[in-house]
């Protein structure tokens, strides 16, 4: 880009950022020196690699969304916190909120995540062990109490029966008396990823797409504001995956869901700002920075030229980001912190919208309120205390990240191509080119048919597989170290003290569950479950089906359990 092509784009730059809203702050360094809102090539000088890099705000959104970067809006401080019973995670809630949470993120155990209820035999020994027990609407009003919805945003991570759980969220705000079209919040639905790396689904990848196309539709005609789903790179690296694996995956799961919203006939400058993202934040500084500043960079193009997005909220991508729970070790605990810290710093210079902290103690057990408490602490530091939110896109233009992040964006391109190819595309992949040739040769679109063929082929599994056991490889010949685990391994450390779920909660769950099937209308229950079966074996969208059951305190268990009986369960196959 030549230099009067940048003068130009700064010129508008400018004018965006006089436009916007910023925060009161004292916007210099701790010795009192005066920072630009943003730093760019040097007047009069030509940059050949300005087209990709471009401005805060501006397409390809490579520098972030906002002209101001942080110093109009910060990220929001968003712990993810669910443990024992709604009633234990409910004062926790209260906790964080005190000390400076910007929203809540609810993490829900094993049998809620499996669409199990808690008195199952599948459940005993789970139940409030990695996350809160919910099994009807009562649990969710429970876990909200003194907490107006209606002003808050919630996250809530689960997927397999995430329209059930969103129910009875929808269900809970109508008894606090909100306005259910004024809720914010997001629900992470993303079932691509559970067939890929977490392995949390209920049912065969179609009646979940429905399900979800379901969502998608309900929510934009009568719940703008919320997010029907959060497309989650995090379970995907978690699982193994490299960083550009990361990348390549979750946003190919985004462009299905932008294929499944096209199908049904919705409009993508609609319904596509209520796609979000949930990335890893892993310990490797610069490569997940620029991984973060690809993956805005891929999106915008995508959207805008395969799939047809004009208006800019179309073509952002917005994500939270959570640092990365793997990273971390038993050996050594508290070297836990620095990790955290460090990936976090990862995260904001990447320009997340929101962000969670790991705790010190996650490798061992459920967070402490003392761990807790400094893993929210640690965002406030940053925040608060190391100027990075002075500048936008403080290391755009450095010329290792812009390497970087061209290189990560080259391999996530050809990861692509090899899914497309898993679907049949021809050619190159590249967008243009499936733009040009339409989508109707696929039910719902070529991206969709790819994952699926990948997923029912154990395409996406064996890739991690390789990528994880080459990692564990160069550990054990020390070309990577862990510190505390392959290096540095002698230590003054004592054990932590560490929270530990007591066999009374599944017993008082499992008693109240009991009595609140004994005093509900077990008649309107069984009318209810009728109804989800009769839409089941139908077309019709099924949120209001499900959201009445919830209103009758119909319990998780049953309702998934009815869709089983219409859609059955899905079992991977078997690969070596």
């Amino acid at each position: 880009m030549n230099s009067d092509e940048i003068a130009a784009g700064r010129k508008r730059w400018q004018e965006r950022y006089d436009a916007a809203p910023k925060r009161d702050a004292d916007f210099t360094t701790l010795s009192g020196m005066e920072l630009d809102p943003l730093y760019s090539p040097p007047e009069g000088q030509d940059d050949p690699r300005f087209e990709g890099i471009g401005w805060p705000g501006e397409f390809p959104y490579t520098r972030g969304l906002y002209p101001t970067g942080y110093r109009g809006r910060q990220w929001t401080i968003r712990q993810f916190s669910g443990f024992g019973n709604a009633e234990q995670t409910n004062e926790r809630y209260k906790m964080l909120l005190a000390a400076g949470g910007g929203g809540l993120s609810v993490a829900f155990d094993m049998p809620t995540l499996m669409g199990r209820d808690s008195d199952e035999d599948a459940s005993r020994g789970e139940v409030g062990h990695c996350g809160v027990a919910i099994d009807s609407v009562a649990d969710m009003e429970v876990l909200f109490k003194d907490i107006t919805l209606q002003d808050i945003t919630t996250s809530m991570t689960i997927s397999g029966p995430a329209v059930p759980a969103f129910c009875f969220y929808l269900a809970a705000a109508e008894r606090q008396g909100a306005d259910l079209s004024k809720l914010d919040g997001t629900l992470q639905t993303d079932i691509h990823k559970e067939y890929i790396a977490q392995k949390e689904w209920l049912f065969p990848p179609k009646p979940h797409l429905r399900l979800i196309g379901d969502l998608m539709e309900y929510t934009s005609a009568n719940i703008p504001r919320y997010k029907p789903l959060s497309v989650s790179g995090y379970h995907i690296r978690e699982a193994g995956a490299t960083a550009a694996e990361e990348l390549a995956f979750t946003l190919a799961d985004g462009f299905s869901y932008v294929e499944l919203g096209l199908s049904r006939d919705l409009d993508v400058n609609v319904f596509a700002p209520g796609l979000s993202f949930f990335f890893d934040s892993h310990i490797d500084f610069f490569e997940e920075i620029a991984k973060f500043r690809a993956a805005r960079r891929i999106w915008a193009r995508w959207l805008r030229d395969t799939y047809g997005a004009t208006s800019e909220r179309a073509q952002w991508l917005r994500f939270h980001t959570q640092t990365a729970g793997v990273s971390l070790t038993a050996q050594q605990p508290y070297n836990n912190v620095v990790r955290t810290a460090t990936e976090a710093l990862a995260a904001i210079l990447g320009g997340t919208n929101s962000l969670h902290t790991n705790a010190l103690d996650e490798t061992l057990a459920l967070p402490t309120d003392e761990s807790a408490e400094i893993a929210l602490r640690t965002q406030s530091v940053i925040r608060e205390e190391t100027g990075v939110t002075n500048v936008a896109d403080p290391l755009g233009g450095s010329w290792y990240i812009e390497a970087l992040t061209d290189k990560i964006e080259a391999a996530a391109d050809e990861i692509f191509r090899q899914i497309l190819a898993l679907g049949g595309e021809s050619g190159d992949g590249s967008a243009a080119e499936i733009a040009k040739d339409g989508m109707g040769r696929h039910e719902i679109g070529p991206v969709t048919s790819g994952i699926l063929r990948g997923i029912e082929e154990g395409w996406f599994t064996n890739r991690i597989a390789e990528s994880s056991f080459r990692y564990q490889q160069d550990l054990e010949a020390k070309r990577k170290n862990i510190v505390g685990v392959t290096t540095g391994t002698e230590s003054v450390s004592k054990e932590l003290d560490i929270l530990r779920i007591s066999h009374e909660v599944e017993r008082e769950q499992n008693r109240l569950l009991g009595q609140r099937r004994a005093e509900r209308d077990n008649a309107a229950v069984e009318a209810a479950l009728e109804n989800i079966r009769t839409a089941a074996r139908g077309s019709a969208n099924m949120i209001e089906p499900i959201l009445e059951a919830a209103r009758v305190e119909t319990s998780l268990g049953e309702i998934c359990g009815a869709l089983k009986e219409e859609w059955g369960t899905y079992r991977e196959p078997a690969g070596y």
